[in-house]
């Protein structure tokens, strides 16, 4: 047979030492010739955009990651943020409710202080604690008593018109009974033509009931009723209440009219205790003369 194998030469092939002789005296030349000469920059340019899509797969991992933990730290971060603004918003809100409050209720004593002026120099500034325990009247308690020379009888009134009347007097409070209970009258006179009446609380808060008038009174919607001041408590003049609804039925004496009243009587916080006194005083009932003794005269 005929032996094909190498020579020992080429099986052997060249000595780790020298290959590495050679490729280094190759890499130098090729450094040189690149540094003077920029024979590789086409070929650089050309692997740069082969190896452009390997390097972007290589780093997407890494950018992956860095995005998703950038992801949580913002989701932390604006969890953090997001409730520390609730808090803040919280709290703005109840210091926005409180201003209004402050401010609904500054324009309030305000308007009262013109009624004050309007009304009399000697009126009491009162402010309503409580309302009362029994669910079937209308009742207020206010923070005045016989100590602030409050009596019973003196009437109750906002910067608007009538909200009641004392009723019971005690050393530092005061009860005060609303007109829209249902044991308050009030006497009361239509602005625009006169026409006298009474109106009578029902017990429901924002009604009044004015009971038997006639079906052909002069009375329409609209019409604005003001203490008439014939009682001798309630001041004449004193909004009380304006003319809601009417109705008429020929089968009946007399008309259902209700009516809303001019005070804010649920809306309020401070009232007036307006002063009573009359400054034209009733003049004094006349003495009747005593009947004549019949007898027999003397001799």
């Amino acid at each position: 047979m005929i032996d094909t194998s190498p020579p020992p030469f080429f099986k052997r092939g060249l000595s780790p030492p020298a290959r590495l002789a050679i490729f280094s005296s190759l890499a130098f030349l090729l450094m040189v010739m690149d540094g003077h000469y920029q024979y590789l920059n086409t070929l650089r340019s050309a692997f740069s955009v082969i190896i452009n899509p390997l390097q972007h797969g290589m780093n997407a991992p890494v950018q992956l990651a860095s995005k998703v933990s950038g992801f949580f730290v913002a989701q932390g971060r604006l969890k953090g943020e997001n409730a520390d603004l609730k808090e803040k918003q919280l709290l703005l809100g109840g210091q926005l409710l409180q201003f209004q409050a402050l401010q609904a209720e500054n324009t309030h004593l305000r308007s009262l202080l013109d009624a004050k002026k309007r009304y009399s120099q000697k009126n009491v500034f009162a402010e309503i604690l409580y309302s009362g325990r029994d669910p079937f009247s209308r009742k207020i308690i206010i923070d005045k008593g016989s100590l602030q020379d409050v009596k019973p009888g003196q009437v109750v009134a906002d910067q608007i018109g009538v909200v009641g009347q004392v009723t019971r007097v005690y050393p530092v409070v005061s009860e005060v009974t609303l007109i829209t209970d249902k044991d308050q009258a009030v006497p009361v006179q239509n602005v625009r033509n006169g026409l006298r009446a009474v109106v009578f609380g029902n017990g429901q808060d924002g009604t009044l009931d004015v009971p038997f008038m006639p079906v052909n009174a002069d009375l329409q919607n609209g019409d604005q009723l003001v203490t008439s001041g014939i009682d001798g408590i309630y001041p004449p003049g004193l909004p009380v209440a304006v003319v809601s609804k009417i109705e008429r039925n020929a089968a009946f004496p007399f008309a259902k009219i209700s009516c809303q009243p001019s005070a804010g009587i649920d809306r309020q916080r401070q009232v007036l205790i307006l002063n009573t006194e009359l400054a034209t005083p009733y003049p004094p009932r006349p003495i009747e003369p005593e009947p004549a003794k019949h007898g027999k005269p003397k001799r």
